[in-house]
Formats: C-alpha cells, sequence, structure tokens
C-alpha cells in the first residue's frame, strides 16, 4: 500500500483545494487496483464528500465511467452533494425523480436517496446500467433501515461498473441482515454472534485530531434537581448525577429536558455564553445548534432560546418543507443558533457551527457520533467544539468513550424492543382528556457539574473532587488555548451563578405564551449554480405556461404541448438547461 506522502506526490489534483493526507492515501489504495467495490469508513468531518469526488472527477476524466449516480439518507443532503460535486465541476441532478425516465442531457448523473431507490428500484438499475456507472453509497448503514432498502440497493445496482461506499461508522449487522456491497468478518458483540463491517481505508476520529482535520471536543456536563409526579401520584426529585436506579436516572432525565423547567433556559444560557465568547477569541462567525427530542420540544425550546438570549433562533423541522433552504441560510448567514430534531445529526455540513446542546433524550452511540459530528469540523488551528449535556451516565459514558465506540457504534438489531429505551426516547406527550396522567414534569434547576477532558471530571472549585472516569480516553479530547482543563472548569463553576440570574431575569421579563417565532436575521441571497439554476428555469416556465393559458383560456396541457412541438426535446424535467432557455424565449414571445 502506497504511504500518504508517496500518493500525494504522485496524484493530480482535481479541486482549488489541496487534499488532505488521508484523501490522498485513500485515492491511491484505490487506484492500485480499481475495485468494483471500495468501502471508506472516515470520523464524520474528516471530508468524506470531498474524497468520493474526487474519485469520481478521476474516474470521468478517464472515461473509466461516463455517469455518477450518488444515494444519500435525506433530501437536504441531495443539494449538499449536487453543490459540492457543482463546485468541482461535476453537476449532479438533485432533482430527479422516480417519474422522471432518463437523466436530463448536460449532467453527469444525479443524487437521490435510499428511500427513492427502494421506490422504483429498476428504474435505478435501468440509469445505471445504461452507460458505465460510478455508484456512491453515502452513509451507506441507512441501508439497512428499512426491510426491503438494501434489496432495493441489491436489485438497482448490482450490475453497475463502480460502486463506492462510504460510512462515519463501522457497523454490526446480523448473517442474514447484510447491506450489499459491504464486506464482513465475524463479530461476537457482548457474546452474540453476528457480523462486523471491515472498511478497505480506514480514517478515525484519533487521527483526525493529531491530523488537525477535526476540533478537538469539550464536553461540559450540567447537573441539576429533578422534581416529578409518577403514577401513584407521588412527588419524586433526583439528582441527574446521581439518580441511583436506571428507572429513576430515565425519570430525571426526562424532567430536565422538561420546557417548563429551569434546566434547558440555563444550558441554553451557557451555550449562548460560550458562543459570545468563540466571537470574542477569534471564530466571528461561531454557532450552536440544539437538539431536540421531538418538534414539540423543539418549538418550546425555540422560544425559551428567544426569550434568554434576545435572538431568534433559526427552526429546523422535518415536515417543513423549508427545511432545507434553512439549513442552508443558516450554514451561510449569521445567525447564532438554530434548533433542530434530526435535521442535521447526519452528514449534514455546518462548519461555523462549534456549540452543540444535548436537549434530547436519544442516546445511541450512531446518534451520539453523527451528532457530534456536526461540530467537529476543523476549520482552522486553535478551533475547539463545545457539547453541553445533561450528567447522566449514558451520555457521559459515550463522551468518555468516543473514540472506542466510533469504531462500534451499530450493535445488531435486537430481536425484541428494549422497553427502558423505548420509554427513555419517546418521551410522553400531555394526556387527552380524561386519560390518568402517569408521569409529570413538575420542575428541574440546572448546576455545572464537570467538563471532561483526557478521561476525567474535572469540576469547578468548591464543587467537589475530580472524578476519573477511566484511561481509555486519552489523547482525543482537549481544550486548546491558555485555559488548562481545570480553569475552564472552574471559569464554567462561576459563570453558573451569574447564569441563574440572567435566565430568572429573562422569565420575570413576561410570558411567553403564544409567542411565535420570527426570524429577525435576513433572507441570504440564493447561491447560484448549475442545478438551481435549472430548478429555477422550470419554475419560471411554468409560471409563464400559467399566464399564456389564462391569457388564451387554453388548458396548461396544451400550452405545454405547442412549446414543446415549437421548442422539440424531452419534457422540462429532464431537459437541458439549452432547452429550458429556448423554451423560456419561446413562451416570452407568446405573451
Amino acid at each position: 500500500m502506497a504511504t500518504a506522502t508517496q500518493a500525494a506526490a504522485r496524484a493530480p489534483q482535481t479541486n482549488s483545494r489541496p487534499l488532505r493526507a488521508w484523501q490522498t492515501a485513500a485515492l491511491g489504495k484505490y487506484e492500485e487496483s480499481s475495485p468494483k467495490d471500495f468501502l471508506v469508513t472516515a470520523t464524520p468531518g474528516a471530508g468524506k464528500t470531498t474524497f468520493a469526488l474526487t474519485l469520481a472527477a478521476r474516474l470521468l476524466a478517464k472515461r473509466e465511467v461516463a455517469r455518477v449516480v450518488v444515494v444519500c439518507p435525506t433530501d437536504h443532503l441531495r443539494m449538499q452533494w449536487a453543490d459540492a460535486a457543482h463546485a468541482m465541476g461535476i453537476v449532479l441532478d438533485p432533482n430527479l425523480t422516480n417519474a422522471i425516465g432518463p437523466v436530463r442531457a448536460g449532467t453527469q448523473g444525479y443524487v437521490t436517496t435510499y428511500a427513492q431507490v427502494a421506490g422504483k428500484p429498476m428504474l435505478h438499475a435501468a440509469r445505471a446500467t445504461s452507460v458505465k456507472t460510478l455508484v456512491i453509497l453515502d452513509e451507506v448503514h441507512h441501508a439497512g433501515d428499512g426491510l426491503s432498502w438494501g434489496e432495493a440497493i441489491e436489485e438497482a445496482f448490482t450490475r453497475a461498473a463502480r460502486r463506492l461506499s462510504l460510512t462515519g461508522t463501522p457497523f454490526r449487522t446480523k448473517a442474514d441482515e447484510r447491506i450489499p456491497f459491504v464486506k464482513y468478518v465475524e463479530d461476537g458483540f457482548e457474546g452474540q454472534g453476528g457480523l462486523m463491517s471491515t472498511a478497505d481505508f480506514t480514517y478515525g476520529y484519533k487521527e483526525a485530531l493529531a491530523d488537525n482535520v477535526v476540533r478537538p471536543v469539550v464536553f461540559a456536563a450540567y447537573t441539576g434537581t429533578s422534581r416529578w409526579r409518577n403514577s401513584a401520584g407521588e412527588v419524586v426529585a433526583a439528582s441527574l448525577s446521581e439518580a441511583g436506579t436506571k428507572s429513576v436516572e430515565m425519570q430525571a432525565w426526562r424532567t430536565a429536558l422538561d420546557p417548563k423547567g429551569q434546566w434547558v433556559p440555563h444550558v441554553i444560557a451557557a451555550m449562548d455564553d460560550r458562543i459570545t465568547h468563540l466571537r470574542e477569541s477569534g471564530m466571528p462567525d461561531a454557532a450552536g445548534l440544539v437538539l431536540a427530542s421531538d418538534q414539540d420540544d423543539a418549538r418550546e425550546y425555540a422560544k425559551i432560546v428567544r426569550r434568554v438570549t434576545g435572538k431568534a433562533p433559526e427552526l429546523i423541522l422535518s415536515d417543513d418543507p423549508k427545511a432545507s433552504k434553512k439549513i442552508e441560510k443558516f450554514n451561510l448567514g449569521g445567525a447564532r443558533i438554530a434548533v433542530c430534531v434530526r435535521m442535521v445529526s447526519e452528514g449534514v455540513d455546518v462548519p461555523r457551527a462549534a456549540v452543540l446542546a444535548w436537549m434530547t433524550s436519544y442516546r445511541t452511540p450512531l446518534f451520539f457520533a453523527q451528532a457530534v459530528g456536526r461540530v467537529v469540523r476543523a476549520r482552522g488551528p486553535h478551533e475547539s467544539a463545545t457539547v453541553f449535556l445533561p450528567a447522566v451516565r449514558p451520555l457521559l459514558s459515550l463522551a468518555a468513550s468516543m473514540e472506542e465506540q466510533r469504531n462500534h457504534v451499530m450493535p445488531p438489531p435486537k430481536s425484541q424492543p428494549d422497553e427502558e429505551l423505548e420509554a427513555l426516547d419517546l418521551p410522553p406527550r400531555e394526556p387527552r382528556e380524561g386519560e390518568m396522567q402517569k408521569w409529570e414534569a413538575l420542575e428541574a434547576d440546572a448546576r455545572f457539574a464537570h467538563v471532561l477532558h483526557s478521561g476525567t471530571a474535572h469540576t469547578g472549585e468548591g464543587r467537589g473532587a475530580t472524578v476519573v472516569l477511566g484511561e481509555e480516553e486519552e489523547e482525543y479530547l482537549g481544550i486548546p488555548g491558555l485555559l488548562t482543563p481545570a480553569q475552564t472548569a472552574e471559569l464554567l463553576s462561576k459563570r453558573d451563578d451569574e447564569l441563574r440570574i440572567r435566565v430568572a431575569a429573562s422569565h420575570a421579563r413576561g410570558d411567553d405564551d403564544g409567542f411565535m417565532v420570527v426570524e429577525d436575521h435576513p433572507e441570504e441571497a440564493a447561491v447560484g449554480n448549475g442545478w438551481r439554476d435549472v430548478a429555477e428555469l422550470r419554475r419560471e416556465i411554468t409560471r409563464l405556461v400559467n399566464r399564456i393559458a389564462a391569457k388564451t383560456s387554453q388548458p396548461q396541457a396544451v400550452v405545454h404541448t405547442q412549446l414543446r412541438q415549437s421548442v422539440p426535446g424531452p419534457p422540462s424535467a429532464s431537459a437541458s438547461v439549452d432547452v429550458l432557455r429556448a423554451r423560456r424565449e419561446r413562451l416570452r414571445t407568446m405573451l
């Protein structure tokens, strides 16, 4: 295998930014054998997209493939892939639906989702075999999300010329639930029989941290006392960090995340204070993400952000048709905080986000690694990421073993549901009228607990002794700059009382019931590029057709037919830019 230095010396650059050493090394290994299948495991934030598109550009230039098909988990990632490809001179259509047959002329391929492939696998098979095609399976573990998704991927792309699979973490599965095109090795995880994926090239968080590719992460844990009423009508109180049994810990955690308590606003104030510090210390565009369990909580958290910080956050919900545009606007704009559920948990690139508030009850290793991955992408030296989280054992364990968990992130699917996990991950909503109240959050306060660094929990002065978590977590958590971990913990501890006063003052200013989150930051100008221009041309043609139909009292279908007769070519959905522009000019002459 060629070393990174040898590969860098001989590899031409296909984009304006020099490749990282690991990307060059991975390309070198690929080009040694030009395999049909190749799996790359690279830690979130390392640059998997750039690697994949560089490989695609090389294969297109050598005419080893004539088309590129990218399959990704979400609709927003389709646009992100298309934008990244455009920057490298590759035109990929992110708007090609299953209702359209041919790939649009003037493009080198398209971006789709696993769900779309599962909808019509034979359609995608036809597209991937009509010419030599490179299929890029982004976050390939998602091929196992649906019972039919893996089968559809196999049916669609078995005969493709090349396949490149990408993932942020290795994953496990059962022998009868293998994801297509992935190599596995036998693995006895926790005494269970199973298989673990094995990559052709691996680049872990520890290596990325040493290469300054990702930011070191500071985990700031906050405890507090939660009070709730159980199903027997008894009032129970427990500390987040000393909850005792798992059941009590679960209830204390759920109570802390309740928007009506004081834990959430206190931690949001601490998060906002950290963003201010970053903006004053060399990251003028620093931003934060608040991760909620569900959309109802997200809306309430957005109100709290507005009340505590005086600024409206970007509220990003999965059922909002403008969600993708909001993510893009947040990425390019100046808003301080975005509140979301799962929209930015995986793959979404927001490099200026350096702070994360973990206000969700999700606790799976995969979700934790992917969510933390949203704030670790380094843009320059001396940047760090901060994650604010409840001081509960499941999250502290994930934080303390982040590097290890990124190498063992997806356990085999359980045959029986984990009742405790389901109860935690799905907090109950308010009961309907007439139903018995089984659980009710009453109140929760928040207190700084400790900072996790190099496997050790550092508390503030007078807040208790330092707690050692273990030795296996060395070298992957860190705090760059002048402050030591103990000094940082002391600073957060001292700021704790100031933040409590600030939160109380914001709450006393008035009731925010009925408050609507209205963005008070301006709309960002749309970023012009190939596929966006095509989308705008299609919309403009539709508007012109509607105007002509209204003017001439003809059905819109008749106008469309006349247009295609005047300017021959495929339907607008798969027409080239030149055809679309010619049709637009023809429609303008008809007005």
